[in-house]
């Protein structure tokens, strides 16, 4: 099982961004740092504003640029910094992936150009009190999908 921290800057940006969009989906990418067996803290977050009631649209252009910057910044130590997977909201929606989101998480798990071992999938929402609140998913090469734990860090 993987644990996925989200340390207070993450978990603020990601709380302006989900009150900015209101009641339409939103996303973007995680890049992480590998902090111990199974465990990843999210360093910085992109976002993802095209969305509507029921999705968002991935800009991809935006993302890469995102990545060059994060590894470059990272001295291009792969092992430990990396791209580890994506976020999106479900403002009107449980916080938990669709079919649609395991589908679009399970071709990224087996596209072999992205040579990927494994991807996250973040969902998430406020709450009635404008608490974050979200769910974690890993999705392996074999097509499997497992629950993982995520720890956000509260302003």
């Amino acid at each position: 099982m993987i644990t996925l921290t989200f340390p207070r800057d993450i978990t603020d940006k990601i709380v302006k961004e989900l009150q900015r969009a209101g009641l339409r989906e939103i996303g973007g990418i995680l890049l992480a740092e590998h902090v111990g067996t199974n465990h990843f803290v999210v360093r910085e977050v992109s976002a993802h504003r095209l969305g509507t009631f029921a999705s968002f649209v991935r800009r991809i252009e935006e993302a890469l640029g995102r990545l060059r910057r994060f590894f470059e910044d990272t001295q291009h130590q792969y092992s430990r910094y990396n791209y580890i997977g994506e976020w999106h909201s479900h403002p009107s929606f449980e916080a938990e992936p669709s079919a649609t989101d395991d589908s679009s998480m399970r071709d990224i798990a087996l596209d072999p150009k992205v040579g990927a071992h494994f991807v996250v999938l973040v969902v998430v929402k406020l709450d009635s009190r404008g608490l974050l609140l979200g769910s974690v998913h890993t999705y392996l090469p074999d097509g499997s999908k497992h629950a993982g734990r995520l720890d956000v860090c509260a302003s």
